[in-house]
């Protein structure tokens, strides 16, 4: 398994980045977290990483923050919660929020992220909740959201890019994203933009 890769940022949008690692370029999918914290493209960067096998070829999941990847791990071990919506959830919630939504039971807020229903929300809770309270490495893990940096002229366009990797129609991604920007403006980042459709998806 390929736990984390060290190279050059050769690329990157909302849903995934490509690392140049001595002349070869692995394409990672990532969070919206990460996906704000990474550097200029050209840059070094090391993101840890979780290899996906299936019968139709490989996907790589990236993570700047190790505890966001530990959290991630988590989600996935639950049935009925594979790596793209794992993704999606730590897409929608800062680690944080993830983590005190499920340690207060908060069966509404894990519900409210895309692809999420009310058994697997319960599920997620009932199975990761003794988990969560007892790992030391998620329990640093702040509250607060990351920042976002701002991006005027091609959020939209990014952000519908970001809906479709992350599994939207077209569409309906498009009719999300109109709604979005009717109600709270048009001066979003990609990063909110992704997140409320998210939430509404």
């Amino acid at each position: 398994m390929i736990a984390y890769v060290d190279g050059k940022l050769a690329y990157k949008d909302p849903a995934q980045a490509i690392l140049d690692v001595q002349g070869i370029g692995y394409e990672i999918r990532i969070s919206l977290a990460t996906y704000a914290k990474l550097p200029a493209e050209e840059e070094k960067i090391k993101l840890y990483t979780y290899q996906h096998i299936k019968e139709d070829g490989q996907t790589l999941y990236g993570f700047l923050d190790p505890n966001e990847k530990a959290l991630f791990m988590l989600l996935i071990s639950v049935s009925g919660i594979g790596p793209g919506t794992g993704i999606v959830m730590v897409s929608s919630m800062s680690v944080g929020e993830i983590r005190q939504a499920i340690v207060s039971e908060d069966v509404r807020a894990i519900q409210s992220i895309k692809g999420v229903g009310p058994k697997t929300a319960q599920r997620v809770i009932l199975e990761l909740k003794d988990k969560l309270r007892k790992d030391e490495l998620l329990a640093k893990a702040g509250i607060d959201t990351v920042p976002l940096a701002k991006a005027h002229n091609t959020s939209r366009s990014e952000a519908l890019a970001a809906l479709v990797m992350l599994g939207f129609a077209r569409a309906a991604a498009e009719k999300s994203l109109d709604q979005i920007q009717r109600k709270h403006g048009n001066d979003l980042t990609v990063e909110e933009l992704i997140k409320f459709a998210l939430k509404s998806g």
